[in-house]
């Protein structure tokens, strides 16, 4: 019995030893193990696109964890890294103690898994655009690369810089790209020391160019710049949406295609048109077929012609100050004629040139030259100039004979229609049914009105400008020789009279007494 006691004695004290014990090992284990009150679920976890990435006490905790594995992947990344649009998904049990796992053991965990969900990594670039064409560098230097080399073709001494400015008056941080003289102690004249010593302070330019001799000038170029705005704007695209250099130099130096519109103006005829635009007739022809249906087809003032010329999207305007020796002609002198149209001149004086010695500010547009400025002038040999006599009275309009009708015959050369009719149609025609208005195309008095053999009926009328107008083919005649008639007063009806294949309006318009095309005139 004494041993049974003594035993449960010692038994005491191990119990006590194990008790302490367990308590210094829970003390040291404290910080990994957090205890709750029975309040419900109290430990969860975590579940990213399905995957487990940890334990956790604290649902808020896994946001930052999320955050910053997103930040270490963007660091890591050449670019923004973007990944698909985060899943988490907690459960939640209820312990009576826990242990969990620390943050950054969540967030290498979440990062693991993020990076498996990776959408796309947009690079970082330089978006360059101009109107409405845009380029994407990957670096800085390769802007400069493309704007500056634009520079360099004309300004081949490197007299000036590319420079960028904050655009203020957009939202985002947009330059806005410039050049400027690379010295700014530039002087403009740069004449020499003993010149400019002598010239007063406050002298304007035109003085100071009249006393200076042709070598004192400085020349080359004086100004250059970008005809259109140029803008740049770091932005962060698809590596695919990057342009090489050479392409971006292509894109926006190289001439394309760009459609214009051409407004007709009187006078115009589609052979001057297509020297002044520098495009085929035929081509133009092609490009506006709702107007046109060959070269021969009339203009109306004010139509708009589609035509497609080459131009660069980027373009550089510069000045040069040029010296050189030339031939030159003296504008022609006017003299005004009242009791003249303006479609009559005489010439009364023969020009000759003369010769002069120049200093000029050009301006190109690229390779052409939009306009010129004489700066200093010597002339050696003066120029005659050409004098001319012409009227100021505005001649008559000719306008449609009739309203309507499909154009079927046209002026030239052409194979007879019917028997006795000419192979050379001196005129055009409309046909159009028997008894359709007739109107005057100008103002004037009618010279002939009945019968005119071949032609049927006819009137003819004479213009105050010294021309005249045949109407033929008529079938009624409603006016008579001599009298005087306005543009768009009726003179008759048309018919099918004379040598005639069937119901038309024949039209002529004479220039002293030989027939002209009619639609170069109307």
């Amino acid at each position: 019995m004494k041993f049974i006691t003594h035993y449960h004695k010692k038994l005491k004290v191990h119990a006590l030893k194990f008790l302490l014990g367990a308590w210094g090992v829970a003390a040291f284990f404290l910080p990994r193990i957090e205890f709750y009150e029975s309040t419900g679920d109290n430990r969860f976890t975590v579940y990213l696109y399905g995957e487990e990435v940890g334990y956790v006490a604290n649902q808020d905790m896994v946001e930052d964890c999320i955050r910053e594995a997103r930040r270490e992947l963007a660091m890591e990344a050449d670019g923004l890294y973007i990944v698909e649009e985060p899943e988490v998904r907690f459960e939640g049990v209820e312990v009576v103690w826990s242990k969990c796992d620390d943050e950054e053991t969540v967030t290498q965990n979440i990062k693991e898994v993020m990076a498996k969900h990776e959408k796309e990594t947009l690079i970082r670039a330089y978006t360059v655009k101009v109107n409405s064409q845009t380029v994407n560098l990957r670096t800085a230097e390769e802007v400069n690369a493309l704007l500056s080399g634009t520079i360099a073709r004309y300004d081949t001494e490197g007299r000036y810089q590319l420079g960028m400015d904050l655009n203020p008056e957009r939202e985002l941080n947009v330059l806005t790209a410039n050049v400027t003289r690379s010295n700014s102690q530039y002087n403009t004249w740069d004449v020499s020391a003993g010149a400019e010593s002598v010239m007063p302070d406050g002298i304007d330019d035109s003085y100071l160019t009249e006393h200076m001799d042709f070598d004192e000038f400085d020349l080359g170029i004086r100004e250059i710049g970008f005809s259109e705005e140029v803008e740049v704007v770091e932005a962060y695209i698809l590596e695919e949406e990057l342009n090489t250099l050479e392409e971006a130099v292509n894109l926006l130096t190289e001439e394309q295609e760009v459609q214009q519109i051409y407004e007709v103006q009187a006078g115009d005829t589609l052979s001057e048109i297509s020297i002044t635009v520098g495009i085929p007739m035929e081509t133009i022809v092609e490009m506006n077929g709702n107007l046109l249906d060959n070269v021969n087809s009339t203009l109306n003032i004010g139509d708009e012609l589609i035509i497609t010329v080459p131009e660069p999207e980027l373009s550089v305007v510069w000045t040069s100050r040029e010296h050189y020796e030339e031939t030159y002609e003296a504008e022609i002198i006017y003299i005004p004629n009242d009791e003249w149209y303006t479609t009559q001149m005489v010439t009364l004086q023969e020009p000759s040139a003369g010769f002069r010695e120049v200093v000029a500010d050009v301006t190109y547009e690229n390779d052409d030259e939009i306009n010129r400025v004489i700066v200093k002038e010597e002339v050696i040999m003066e120029a005659v100039p050409k004098i001319v006599e012409r009227g100021t009275i505005v001649p008559p309009t000719y306008v449609k004979p009739i309203s309507g009708g499909r154009l079927s015959s046209r002026f030239g050369r052409r194979s007879a229609p019917t028997a006795g009719a000419s192979t050379y149609h001196k005129g055009v025609d409309w046909a159009t049914p028997v008894g359709t208005p007739v109107y005057a195309s100008s103002g004037g008095t009618v010279a002939k009105a009945g019968w005119g053999s071949g032609y049927g009926y006819v009137v003819y009328i004479n213009h105050p400008d010294g021309r005249q107008t045949r109407y033929a083919h008529l079938s009624k005649v409603q006016v008579s020789v001599g009298q005087s008639v306005s543009q768009g007063d009726r003179i008759a009806l048309s018919g099918n009279t004379g040598v005639s294949s069937g119901p038309h309006v024949h039209f002529e318009i004479l220039i002293n007494g030989r027939q002209v095309n009619p639609l170069d005139y109307l």
